[in-house]
């Protein structure tokens, strides 16, 4: 998940856009990525430790600003990040979301930055309306253990490329 969403600081047309996981796991799922984005450090990429730099331009983080203080008003709650980083730059708090109304403009606009909005879905039909929804079917993540569930859901997606159990599709030895 990490990879999928964090890939040039989720500044890819591959990086994961929307986080769909099963309410059995979401708790779960959501407080470990909130933890593990939360530990990154942000910083100019030019110093040492540095995990997170920043976003391209003003417009890219006020836009990143935007669609968060949309969802957080909507009704989604911040686990992680959530707001600018320091007085001077272009930095955004690696962020994740969850409880994500569908009404939130982030779940059907690109991000282009480091947030990480969660909903949940009970049944593959579900999960598959939600990912098929969106306007955008550049890529989609799948991750399961079952191999005959990877393969229908892969099916069913309407998207250019599908990760199963990987957050990279693209490779360029390939």
């Amino acid at each position: 998940a990490m990879i999928a969403k964090m890939r040039n600081m989720g500044e890819a047309c591959t990086a994961a856009n929307r986080f769909l996981v099963h309410t059995d796991v979401a708790e779960e799922f959501s407080g470990r990525l909130a933890e593990r984005m939360g530990a990154l450090t942000v910083g100019r990429g030019t110093e040492a430790g540095i995990d997170v730099g920043p976003l391209v331009d003003a417009p890219s983080q006020a836009k990143v600003s935007e669609l968060v203080d949309d969802a957080v008003q909507a009704g989604a709650k911040v686990l992680a990040g959530g707001s600018t980083v320091g007085e001077q730059g272009y930095f955004y708090a690696p962020t994740v979301l969850t409880d994500v109304p569908a009404s939130a403009r982030l779940l059907s606009e690109e991000i282009f930055g480091p947030v990480a909005p969660v909903t949940t879905f009970s049944t593959d039909d579900e999960a598959l309306a939600l990912a098929n929804a969106g306007e955008y079917g550049l890529v989609a993540y799948a991750y399961t253990r079952d191999l005959t569930r990877a393969v229908r859901v892969a099916e069913r997606l309407d998207t250019g490329m599908v990760g199963l159990n990987q957050g990279i599709v693209s490779n360029p030895a390939a």
